[in-house]
């Protein structure tokens, strides 16, 4: 008798419908992986990228960072679908920051 895997939960990692817009995202923050995978492609490491996002801890980074090297294909997609990314990147960061110092 085959038996049904259960799915693979990955560390700090939310993929639900109604986070996110149903992409993955860094627990409890709302920093979308690919938001962290766009900054590894600028070649900042998991410590600068925790200085743009001091929110996350270095496990967050690297629970994001390893999602993506699970499932290149679904990030690289996203990356690729987001018309003006790195515009966007900088609106919802300054959004991000505005929310943080709100607080």
């Amino acid at each position: 008798m085959a038996t049904a895997t259960a799915p693979i939960a990955y560390a700090h990692i939310v993929k639900e419908a109604n986070y996110c817009g149903g992409r993955a995202a860094v627990d409890n923050t709302r920093v979308r992986v690919s938001n962290v995978v766009f900054l590894h492609k600028q070649g900042r490491s998991p410590e600068q990228i925790r200085e743009i996002y001091p929110d996350l801890s270095l496990a967050q980074v690297h629970g994001a960072l390893v999602y993506y090297y699970d499932h290149p294909a679904e990030i690289e997609g996203e990356l690729a679908g987001d018309a003006g990314w790195e515009e966007e990147y900088e609106r919802q960061k300054a959004a991000y920051l505005a929310r943080r110092a709100a607080q």
